[in-house]
């Protein structure tokens, strides 16, 4: 039993939950003004896993053919049959059914946006099929978290998540850019589409590196908007510090390098963020705060 769960989780990439988990969580901070309820904190979480483990199983069941076909993904649970397709399916519509209940014990707002968001979620996998905007789609997808976690606590729409949304869009939509160069060969054999196949490698880079620094003006803007204060603009400095070193100084033609330095600068980004906010909300002047 033990064993199929590491599968399972090993099938959504679980770690890789680091990368949007602390946007949700400095925004729901924000939203509440401090910590929530524990029950707010855990039905967050949970719609957060439930939310990310059905979109990405669907990603590998609708993938699951290039992936059989592409020597870098082809050990890959599904095409490698160690998770039947049958069993892929349960699981997403478990993941999908539990992500709406949990959704419905918050609030009425959330509980009406589940289900067209959970599909949404699930659409993001089809669209390297048609277009090269397959990366956005996915920040999109991913950056709609920080907004979920507002609407969580406060039931209701608000700019402040939706800015860091966007943040986290671009930031994510850059990494996708750079992982997807890794399969240029194999796309361009199955027809898939991405920036790297339309662009080259080297052109997708400079491409991902203009969306990082739109993250950064996007942040820059939070800051100044909404008057962020000094823990803000600490993180800010040092996230800009460490993307600039990674673009610009620590170049390599190795993509296994560039992708493991990126990855590690995921988690790192995402961790700064939630701290600057966090710091912010607990020790910064909320009452000027206007959402």
């Amino acid at each position: 039993m033990l064993s199929q769960i590491t599968e399972y989780g090993k099938l959504v990439r679980f770690s890789h939950t680091l990368f949007a988990l602390p946007f949700a969580l400095a925004s729901m901070l924000v939203a509440a003004g401090g910590l929530p309820d524990v029950e707010i904190i855990l039905l967050i979480l949970a719609c957060m896993f439930t939310a990310r483990s059905g979109a990405m199983a669907f990603n590998r069941l609708a993938d699951a053919k290039y992936d059989a076909l592409n020597p870098r993904t082809a050990k890959r649970h599904i095409p490698a049959g160690k998770i039947s397709k049958r069993n892929a399916i349960l699981f997403i519509i478990a993941n999908g059914t539990l992500f709406v209940f949990f959704a419905w014990l918050l609030n009425s707002l959330a509980f009406y946006c589940a289900l067209p968001l959970f599909l949404f979620l699930l659409s993001y996998s089809l669209w390297k099929r048609f277009s090269c905007l397959s990366h956005f789609m996915l920040g999109i997808a991913i950056g709609l978290s920080p907004l979920g976690a507002w609407i969580a606590v406060t039931g209701e729409f608000a700019l402040f998540p939706a800015a860091l949304g966007a943040m986290l869009m671009f930031w994510m939509a850059g990494f996708d850019i750079i992982y997807a160069s890794q399969d240029i060969e194999s796309d361009k054999q199955l027809g898939l589409h991405s920036i790297p196949v339309r662009f080259g490698v080297q052109k997708s880079m400079i491409i991902a590196f203009l969306s990082h620094i739109a993250m950064l003006v996007f942040a820059a803007f939070m800051g100044f908007w909404w008057n962020l204060g000094l823990p803000w603009l600490v993180a800010l400095a040092i996230i800009a510090i460490a993307l600039l070193y990674i673009h610009l100084f620590r170049k390599s033609n190795d993509l296994d390098k560039v992708n493991r330095d990126f990855f590690l600068a995921n988690i790192a980004v995402s961790l700064l963020v939630m701290l600057g906010l966090g710091v912010w909300v607990f020790i910064g002047d909320l009452n000027a705060f206007v959402s």
